[in-house]
């Protein structure tokens, strides 16, 4: 891959004039005789420097004058020579040789090959500091021969004053500044209450006074509003203004990827071509430190396992070399950045045969399991594939250390899909800034919350009787899925909202839902009120909570309290956990076998829900979360019933209906479509396709779900 040096020549550029206002300065004390050894070996330092820094751009002209400028510097360093008024002349025009060579790459971007008069100088240089003596000969030669230099030199560039349209801070202090940024952020959402607070009392005022309320009160009022939301925009554009100074572009990780990528595909003996997309994008330089290490793990398990030998590869019908694009886009707040393979993919089988021995879950779990509930496996702690552990981790190890950086460190999501023989992509959905995120605040009970806009699905307000139970739990049906329903307050074991509180908040009997998810899983969480939704400045938790696996930071109100934010992940395990085994409601025979039945639906709710309804009544439930899995489950094993929906990726719910009646032992099998679909004309296409019944979700009772599938099995 060809190096672009453009996008390197600003940083060169800043980095060479400071080195050179060193070289002046250093020189300055030199020719007055304040010069000590240390002040020499710096400006043999930064001779050394813009010498390297400028051959690794191929800046040949630079090179050559700064690397004469530091053959005399060594010279005087190891006092090989002694330092004259001669020397200090030939030191004086190599910078100003080098200056007029930067300030012609900043002006177009490159630089001419080395003039005559700077070969001479060139020449000079490195002859004064091959000896002493030869430079105390030609003493007076030299010094008029370095005078036509100098009229040379003013003829054809005449010197300019000008300023650098850069200046370097350090980390720290912007990082200080950042920091007293976001309090001024925070603090001033209290004078936004306050306008609040006062356009209240002005209509209160009004009321009470009858629409009589003085002028100037009213102006007042008015004015006070309007003042705080434009310093409130003001200060909010300052702060984004003062995050983006700390934006750095993904170039930073990526670009090294494709070296190690060649270098390590070359110590497996497999050729890899790594190409890398949309490197131009920029992150919190937080973040960006913290990328580095989940990076190199995806590349590790993707050139140990994902991608094949060039001989396996052939045999396979694919070309040697190998191909891994590592790419990243913006979606609104958010980058996302897929590291994509067409290597073998993942073994679903050795997966589950590493899960059983491991003691991750039982045999029965996993015959229940989708493929990608087994594919996710990887990110359990520990877990491999890998039947030896070398340098290069197998597909898995680590795995569990970048889903914790991703998702706990960083606030982002990270999924993965494989195909076999076709490859893997890991996907991370990662936000721009931790600096400052959109947040919803709260009420649940007698607490104020707040969650992470990018796990917030929906805020819903709905009746109770929209609600059904299921499973001897609560759920709601949004749009063709089922998602359960807890109360956050019971949750997290939350104080209570008194009865007197409750009565005056509540003007409606509605239930209000927040909908948190997490990839394919959802769970609609009861709140008692939003209070406020925007972009807040996200406080690091002290030292002794930062392990807290429910928070995940602090934001502080505009009355000047702290809130914790939410972890919805943990929130999501919790809630799992909690959900304890339905009581069965029917004594099933111990003599008599369990009835088989597969369920077939996309959604991880949904698929979760319907069992718990089926196994309380004393079915064995096998899952899959599209037809075409459901279809390669079905033909492997024998099923009593299936149950799909209809809407499904890959191959739907009709599809899979018909192709089952084309095989003998699914002929007379019950098959029921659970689906939103309400149209008659999908009725009768699901009859038509051999389905047995036609259950819509909005109409969903368990009990007749329960008694449908008795009278097919009977």
């Amino acid at each position: 891959m060809a190096l672009d040096i453009r996008k390197f020549i600003g940083r060169f550029v800043e980095e060479a004039k400071e080195h050179l206002g060193r070289l002046a300065s250093g020189l300055s004390q030199l020719e007055q005789g304040a010069a000590d050894t240390e002040q020499i070996n710096s400006l043999f330092r930064s001779a050394h420097t813009l010498k390297g820094s400028s051959k690794m751009l191929k800046l040949e002209s630079i090179t050559q004058v700064a690397h004469s400028l530091e053959d005399l510097l060594s010279a005087l360093r190891d006092e090989r020579i002694a330092v004259n008024p001669y020397c200090i002349a030939l030191l004086y025009q190599g910078v100003d040789a080098l200056s007029d060579q930067v300030e012609q790459l900043t002006q177009q971007g490159q630089v001419n090959e080395l003039s005559p008069s700077n070969r001479l100088l060139c020449e000079q240089l490195t002859a004064a500091a091959e000896s002493q003596a030869i430079a105390a000969e030609v003493l007076s030669v030299p010094l008029e021969s370095a005078a036509v230099v100098a009229d040379h030199t003013a003829s054809s560039s005449q010197p300019e004053l000008t300023a650098s349209d850069t200046v370097r801070v350090k980390l720290d202090k912007l990082e200080e500044l950042i920091k007293l940024m976001g309090e001024l952020v925070s603090s001033h959402a209290g004078m936004r209450e306050l306008a609040i607070t006062a356009r209240r009392l002005d209509q209160q005022l009004q009321q009470q006074l009858q629409g009589d309320l003085p002028l100037a009160m009213q102006k007042f009022s008015r004015d006070m509003r309007d003042i705080v939301l434009s310093q409130e925009n003001l200060m909010q554009e300052l702060h984004d203004k003062t995050l983006h100074m700390r934006m750095l572009p993904l170039a930073i990780v990526l670009d090294p990827a494709a070296r190690l990528v060649r270098d390590m595909a070359r110590s497996l003996g497999k050729q890899v071509e790594c190409r890398i997309y949309g490197s131009e994008i920029e992150l919190d330089r937080q973040m960006i430190d913290q990328l580095a290490d989940p990076i190199i793990h995806l590349l590790r398990n993707a050139l140990d396992h994902g991608i094949e030998t060039p001989e396996v590869r052939q045999q396979k019908g694919k070309s040697a070399q190998g191909h891994l694009h590592i790419s990243a886009r913006q979606d609104a707040g958010w980058v996302v950045l897929e590291v994509r393979d067409d290597g073998a993919g993942l073994s679903l089988e050795a997966i589950g045969d590493k899960a059983l021995k491991k003691g991750l879950i039982s045999s029965e779990q996993l015959a229940e399991m989708s493929e990608q509930q087994i594919a996710d496996l990887i990110f359990e702690p520990g877990f491999s594939t890998s039947n030896m552990i070398t340098e290069f981790s197998g597909r898995g190890v680590g795995m569990d250390v970048v889903k914790r950086s991703i998702v706990d460190d960083l606030q982002g999501m990270i999924s993965l899909q494989t195909r076999p023989d076709e490859g893997t992509c890991i996907t991370m959905r990662l936000p721009l800034s931790l600096a400052m995120m959109r947040v919803l605040l709260i009420r649940a009970g007698q607490q104020i919350l707040g969650f992470t806009a990018q796990y917030v699905t929906e805020l819903l307000s709905i009746a109770p009787s929209a609600m059904i139970s299921v499973a001897e739990r609560n759920a709601v049906i949004i749009r063709n899925e089922f998602v359960p329903v807890i109360q956050l307050v019971e949750l997290l074991n939350l104080p209570q909202e008194s009865v007197s509180n409750k009565s005056l908040s509540r003007t409606r009997n509605d239930v209000l839902l927040l909908v948190i998810s997490v990839h394919n899983e959802k769970l609609a969480l009861v709140v008692d009120e939003l209070l406020d939704e925007r972009d807040l400045v996200i406080k690091q938790l002290p030292e002794h909570l930062r392990t807290h696996p429910l928070i995940s930071g602090m934001v502080t109100t505009g009355h000047n309290e702290l809130v914790s934010l939410i972890h919805v992940p943990y929130v999501l395990d919790i809630a799992r956990k909690a959900r304890q085994p339905a009581t069965s409601r029917t004594q099933v025979a111990q003599d008599k076998p369990k009835k088989r039945i597969l369920v077939v639906d996309d959604s991880l709710n949904t698929r979760e829900i319907e069992r718990d309804v089926l196994e309380a009544w004393g079915y064995h439930v096998t899952l899959a979360e599209h037809g075409q899995e459901g279809l390669d489950k079905a033909l492997a094993e024998e099923f009593d019933a299936v149950l799909t929906d209809v809407e499904m990726p890959v191959m739907d719910g009709f599809t899979l209906t018909a192709r089952l009646r084309e095989h003998e032992r699914y002929r007379e099998c019950p098959i029921i479509i659970i689906t939103s679909r309400e149209k008659e004309s999908d009725r009768r296409r699901g009859m038509e396709v051999g389905a047995d019944a036609y259950i819509v979700k909005g109409n969903f009772d368990q009990n007749s779900l329960v008694d449908t599938l008795k009278v097919l099995l009977d």
